[in-house]
């Protein structure tokens, strides 16, 4: 094979990869736009239905669009932000889900779009308190034949794992919703050990005294999740 034709089966080689995995990652993102998008709709009804069952204006229930990429959920005292990652990510070599029928007959289904979601205090959002810690609580994986699966905390944990039947219809999406909601209301403040807190300085002090802003998070000196390890 001489130099020109070299050149010209590499850049063929170029040609399919944009073909077959650039329009692959475009349509996956395309398509995650529109469940975000669900997701909004969804998210408005059901905080709409449960407004119904409480009159106390001191809970909150609210919802505020953050644009084609997020959405905020506030509920009680706690905030949930969801949140659509603009790239598409791939399953590492290492994952079990490659040994899976579904991922080795097309290893095309094995590229996702991620919609991350997280808690946090409701007072650390209304009140800019950007120290605060939040939490990723659970993220969903959409691939290009819309099948999705969940992983996460509570019943994000074990309710959404197959992959290969798994179809997101409006009541899916609700029940992530809920899941995602009782899990935030649930997951209290915990209070941090003492000697991690006994020490201050007086910019903190100044700070508190102004508007309180001291970084909180619901389990501040604790590790989050040491109570099951993901797969994924």
């Amino acid at each position: 094979m001489n130099l020109k034709d070299d050149h010209k089966e590499r850049r063929q080689n170029i040609v399919d990869l944009l073909i077959n995995k650039a329009a692959l990652k475009q349509d996956i993102a395309d398509y995650s736009e529109k469940v975000l998008a669900r997701f909004k709709e969804v998210v408005q009804k059901e905080l709409e239905e449960l407004g119904k069952s409480i009159a106390d204006d001191r809970i909150r229930l609210s919802y505020k669009d953050n644009g084609k990429y997020e959405f905020r959920v506030s509920i009680g005292s706690d905030a949930l932000v969801f949140q659509l990652h603009t790239n598409i990510f791939r399953f590492d070599d290492e994952n079990p889900m490659w040994k899976s029928k579904y991922l080795e007959e097309n290893g095309a289904n094995g590229y996702f779009a991620i919609i991350n979601i997280y808690n946090f205090l409701a007072e650390s959002v209304e009140k800019s308190r950007l120290n605060d810690a939040g939490y990723l609580i659970g993220r969903l994986f959409l691939n290009h034949e819309e099948h999705f699966l969940v992983e996460g905390k509570g019943q994000l944990g074990f309710l959404f794992r197959d992959l290969e039947t798994s179809q997101l219809t409006d009541d899916v999406i609700c029940q992530v919703i809920q899941a995602s909601l009782s899990f935030a209301v649930e997951f209290d403040l915990i209070t941090p050990p003492y000697d991690m807190v006994q020490e201050v300085s007086l910019m903190q002090i100044n700070a508190i005294s102004s508007d309180l802003q001291i970084a909180t998070g619901k389990r501040l000196g604790f590790k989050f999740s040491s109570e099951e390890k993901d797969i994924y």
